[in-house]
């Protein structure tokens, strides 16, 4: 879409130009020898464009006898200035002002000022003054400056061509709190009772066999390290800073202004994928040591079953999240690895839309997914192993069918099973179950550190408190 204006003829050294959209008329598009305030004309119409031609001022000149001509075409687009150094990723408009005077030796110099369009979703960050070289096809900065302007972007040339400002934008970021009170207190307790889980396991590791003891504390102990980088690390520390005008005209490569990493978001991003991969690692393996108990209750799991699990348990989440930063990440564009909004892994696209590309389906949803069918199997078989024991026993089925219960609730709990309703709450559409599923999950995960405690070392505790007591009572009327 190309705006045309005729030559006009003026005796003055200066002339002042204000152009509007073709959809609209104005008979205060151009004035002569007016100083505009604001991007608006004086019936307050808004205008894109304003341009002041300075000619040299030369007493020795008769201007009031000459007459000096100057046109003026004005681009919507810039479909005829294809550029190389320049990509338009966010397919912005960039409107390009060519001027032309019937005699260059008497000019001074060209401002101008555009008002550039801000995308949806962004604001301009920076520009860089322009004209159109025809020899090498490209944009050039040669004898252009810009300067800062709260009316616009506001730009001055020492001769007349084709000129424009090339703008970049920087996507707006909403940094919401990733955290509520549900969440803080959700994590302190179950920070509080993972390490008294850890201490009471070793503490007791004589009263067991020592490979569910290592499991369990290398659980809690994954499991804590997510809790506290979950609550001091999660909200990005560093925000995305606004305009940032350099003083230097300098093209931009792109009208989309990247993130450089700065501070600890990249950090905490991956020590929350990695802990995360490693208390899922480890579940497995306390899966797989359940396994083998059921399966071969004399012998166990196999010799090398500890070697194995530290392999596993510590090693294979490193790989995931090694792969994960060596294929996504750099440091001129983290956002390709993680979010802005908060510290975790990126998921979107530019334009808000779930990307597969991204590591967030590849680098966790898809091995906790696998991790997870595993673990919810080995519960299906436990189960059903344990409640199909002894068909013939007639006595006390209360208490029994109560424990087996229990201890599938309990392998439930420690399986990280609840991480299951994480996927309805994507995939769901109705908001009114998604609010319930995020509650439920919130509270489920949160305090998955609380259940442990309970069912793993409070419960513990207070049967072998009550057998202790029984013991005692025993012996005391055993004696003469």
């Amino acid at each position: 879409m190309i705006s045309e204006r005729p030559f006009y003829f003026f005796n003055e050294t200066k002339l002042h130009l204000t152009t509007v959209g073709l959809s609209e008329y104005s008979p205060e598009r151009i004035g002569l020898g007016a100083d505009a305030a604001n991007m608006a004309s004086s019936s307050g119409r808004p205008v894109d464009l304003l341009l002041n031609i300075k000619l040299q001022n030369d007493s020795q000149k008769d201007w009031e006898n000459r007459n000096i001509s100057i046109g003026v075409v004005l681009y919507e687009n810039d479909k005829f200035f294809n550029s190389k150094q320049f990509n338009s990723e966010l397919d912005t408009k960039r409107r390009v002002v060519s001027a032309s005077l019937s005699d260059r030796s008497l000019l001074d110099n060209v401002e101008f000022t555009i008002k550039p369009e801000n995308t949806s979703g962004s604001t301009s960050y920076d520009f860089a003054c322009v004209f159109w070289d025809y020899a090498h096809r490209e944009w050039r900065t040669e004898g252009c400056v810009k300067i800062q302007d709260p009316r616009g972007v506001h730009c001055k040339c020492n001769h007349t061509t084709n000129f424009a400002v090339l703008v970049s934008f920087r996507a707006d970021y909403t940094y919401s709190e990733a955290l509520n009170w549900i969440s803080i207190v959700g994590c302190s307790l179950s920070i509080v009772g993972l390490v008294l889980t850890a201490v009471y396991q070793i503490k007791t590791r004589k009263q067991r066999r020592a490979n569910s003891t290592m499991l369990l504390v290398n659980i809690c102990l994954c499991m804590t390290t997510y809790y506290l980088l979950f609550i001091f690390g999660i909200n990005n520390p560093v925000k995305s800073s606004k305009a940032s005008v350099s003083e230097q005209n300098v093209i931009p490569s792109s009208d989309l202004q990247e993130i450089v990493d700065q501070g600890p978001c990249t950090a905490i991003t991956a020590l929350l994928q990695y802990f995360l991969l490693t208390t899922f690692a480890w579940n497995i393996l306390y899966a797989a040591h359940v396994f083998f108990l059921i399966r071969n209750a004399l012998n166990g799991p196999p010799r090398a079953f500890r070697t194995i699990a530290i392999t596993v348990g510590w090693g294979l989440p490193a790989v995931i999240v090694g792969i994960s930063l060596s294929t996504t990440y750099s440091f001129r564009n983290p956002l390709g690895y993680r979010q802005e909004e908060f510290c975790w892994l990126a998921s979107l696209d530019k334009a808000g839309r779930f990307d597969p590309k991204r590591p967030m389906l590849w680098g966790f949803l898809l091995p906790l997914a696998v991790m997870l069918c595993f673990n919810t199997s080995l519960l299906v078989y436990f189960s059903q192993t344990i409640c199909c024991a002894n068909p013939n026993l007639k006595s006390s089925r209360a208490t029994p069918m109560k424990k087996k219960i229990l201890s599938s609730f309990s392998l439930a709990v420690v399986l990280g099973l609840s991480w299951i309703i994480g996927y309805f709450v994507l995939i769901t559409h109705d908001k009114t179950l998604y609010i319930i599923l995020s509650v439920v999950f919130c509270l489920c995960n949160t305090t998955q550190g609380v259940q442990i405690f309970i069912l793993f070392t409070l419960q513990s505790f207070l049967r072998t408190r009550t057998r202790n007591k029984l013991d005692s009572k025993t012996e005391s009327k055993g004696e003469p």
